[in-house]
């Protein structure tokens, strides 16, 4: 009969344990979506970040940090591919060059969102001025990586570039750029609310 009880026992305080859980992420999501809400692209930002709710909780910094952290998964898949395109054979010159500028753009883009991942990180408690400083410095490389992003965007302009190079390369840089507009959102939501 003791055997029963404590299994019984048990039982319902894994219950409740589950049902706390599910809260919980319930939670961590519900501050994703409502969050992203005031960024450019809310769709975008809450599809990029729902899958790591558990991790950012509720945490504004845990939000942003995440974010650039996506931001710079996602440059750096592009670069990936930008790298991977300038090898194929039969590429016009002029795409070429396109290409070749798009894949440096997209190095300073990582290099600017790794300084920025790495200054959010290295915050801390900080307060006051400090803090204005550091948010300072991840704003602006947040903001020159996605002036990078639309210039790579901006070198496959023109009819004499259209086709398949320019529609993938669009369409992967675009996708950056607006989580990295996204992540710029969210940190400038963290500055407001420290």
């Amino acid at each position: 009969m003791a055997a029963l009880k404590l299994i019984l026992l048990a039982a319902l305080l894994s219950l409740f344990y589950f049902s706390g859980t599910a809260d919980s992420a319930a939670a961590a999501t519900s501050f994703i979506k409502s969050s992203c809400k005031t960024t450019t692209y809310p769709e975008v930002c809450v599809t990029s970040l729902a899958g790591y709710a558990p991790a950012i909780k509720r945490s504004p910094q845990q939000l942003a940090q995440t974010a650039l952290s996506v931001s710079l998964d996602r440059a750096q898949s592009a670069q990936s591919f930008v790298s991977k395109l300038c090898k194929f054979k039969g590429l016009k010159p002029r795409e070429y060059a396109a290409l070749k500028d798009c894949l440096e753009e997209m190095s300073d883009t990582i290099d600017r969102i790794t300084k920025s991942v790495k200054e959010l990180n290295n915050m801390g408690r900080t307060r006051g001025k400090d803090f204005q400083w550091h948010m300072s410095n991840i704003e602006t490389w947040i903001s020159a990586a996605l002036t990078d992003e639309n210039t790579c965007g901006d070198g496959f302009a023109g009819r004499a570039l259209n086709g398949r190079i320019k529609a993938s390369i669009r369409a992967r840089v675009t996708h950056v750029a607006q989580v990295t507009s996204n992540a710029l959102a969210l940190i400038n939501q963290f500055a407001a609310k420290h």
